[in-house]
């Protein structure tokens, strides 16, 4: 088995999807004749849409270029909830063939449904999303998203099923488990989010398994952000293509964008099914490709649920395509503007902590931030808490301390302490793994 990532070739027109074809102006045709039905059958069918475009004093006949969408109002996450929990769905109950649902641990949790049209095409575009990231027909997928009311696991397994793949439905947790799994059924591909491949790789090293010596050969990653540095730490341990998968619920679930194997340079968006935006999150106006932003959502074909200018909170930029050209790209999210951390006036993204700690050779990806406030004092504390590597000796991992606390000083701008801890000692991911422990006191 090889030691390093697979570099693929260009793909094969021939196998990709139509659409993935199309030129920017017959795609932003396209575009425009969806938005325009969208908007209407959200007003028609959503009484939230109604009020909000009559509120704005717009109406879907007010649409007559792609511009015209700015002037249409923000749909966001309390939206949703404020209408829980089929009160944004757009078709009679009987029309709806599923519904999935967000754990609702910061709130009410968000509801979204699916006709039998929609299942369909989100089927479609993850299949489109797996073979963009190199997966291909006839391999095994071991698919270590969680199934459930969670958009994730269901999602991929239709989608790898679509593809023409064999699927191996273990879900996420039971991590030893999932390693034999991985010897025994020899699996092609595995999806999972970044942070719970990290832990794979760990039980797998625990074990005395390499591995690189697996049958792998193409990781699909996605539902937490990640940086190009755990790309790097993930390839080279594993021995494969790591490739990112963008979407959430509201929107459709994954496939909304995937990265191309061959260029590794950001997800293409499927523009053909959503048109993006990119917005400054204060002042929420639009901006240009190329500019720094939150990611704004329109569905364009969703029939139980359209979503017309959804906030992400997802921070990113667009940038023409690449790979396939007619589509735009996302750069890797950076970040969510509800997952900020501001430190002494300093924003603060745990992406940005990733990045710097997979710098300093002494230093595992595996950390958290801890953000206390001292009794008797004002200023909040960040503590960085940071396992070592392997063989790591107590002088150099303090000298890996002494480092990240300047690194951070100096790239974020942001003074932190940093506690190297001992192996093993923070929390793993079995899924989506949580960075940030806000301990300061309440009130």
């Amino acid at each position: 088995m090889t030691t390093t990532p697979l570099r693929a070739s260009a793909a094969d027109p021939a196998t990709l999807d139509v659409e993935e074809t199309w030129s920017r102006d017959h795609l932003e045709s396209v575009q425009l004749d969806r938005l325009q039905a969208t908007l209407a059958h959200a007003y028609a069918q959503v009484p939230l849409y109604r009020r909000k475009f009559d509120e704005a004093g717009v109406h879907p006949e007010d649409l007559r270029e792609l511009a015209d969408l700015a002037k249409f109002p923000f749909t966001t996450k309390e939206d949703l909830r404020s209408t829980y929990p089929f009160g944004m769905f757009a078709v009679p109950q009987e029309r709806v063939a599923r519904i999935h649902a967000s754990s609702g641990t910061t709130g009410q949790p968000t509801v979204v449904g699916y006709t039998a049209g929609d299942l369909d095409r989100w089927a479609s575009l993850v299949a489109r999303s797996l073979r963009a990231s190199g997966v291909k027909a006839g391999w095994k997928v071991h698919n270590a998203y969680g199934y459930g009311l969670f958009t994730g696991g269901l999602g991929a397994h239709a989608g790898a099923e679509r593809l023409g793949c064999t699927v191996i439905p273990i879900s996420g947790g039971q991590t030893e488990r999932q390693v034999q799994l991985i010897r025994d059924f020899e699996p092609d591909a595995i999806l999972a989010t970044p942070t719970y491949l990290l832990t794979i790789l760990d039980t797998m090293a625990a074990a005395g398994i390499d591995p690189s010596s697996t049958s792998l050969r193409t990781g699909v990653l996605g539902a937490e952000p990640w940086t190009e540095g755990m790309r790097q730490e993930l390839e080279g341990r594993a021995g494969f293509d790591a490739c990112d998968i963008y979407g959430l619920s509201e929107v459709m679930g994954p496939g909304v964008a995937g990265e191309c194997v061959e260029s590794k340079d950001g997800s293409h968006i499927w523009e053909d099914h959503f048109r993006p935006e990119i917005i400054d999150p204060f002042t929420e106006q639009v901006q240009g490709d190329g500019q720094a932003g939150e990611l704004v959502f329109t569905s364009l074909t969703k029939e139980a649920l359209p979503i017309i200018r959804y906030r992400t909170h997802d921070l990113t930029r667009l940038q023409p395509g690449t790979a396939r050209p007619g589509m735009r790209r996302m750069e890797r999210i950076t970040g969510r503007s509800d997952d900020m951390v501001i430190v002494r006036g300093v924003n603060l993204f745990p992406t940005q902590v990733e990045e710097l700690t997979l710098r300093i050779p002494a230093l595992s990806p595996h950390f958290q931030l801890e953000l206390t406030r001292p009794e008797g004092q004002r200023m909040d504390q960040l503590t960085i808490k940071v396992e070592p590597r392997e063989g790591v000796t107590a002088a150099d991992a303090a000298a890996a301390a002494v480092e990240l606390r300047h690194q951070v000083k100096t790239h974020i701008g942001s003074t932190c302490a940093v506690t190297v801890v001992e192996q093993g000692s923070l929390v793993r991911s079995s899924g989506k793994l949580r960075r940030i422990y806000d301990l300061r006191p309440r009130g």
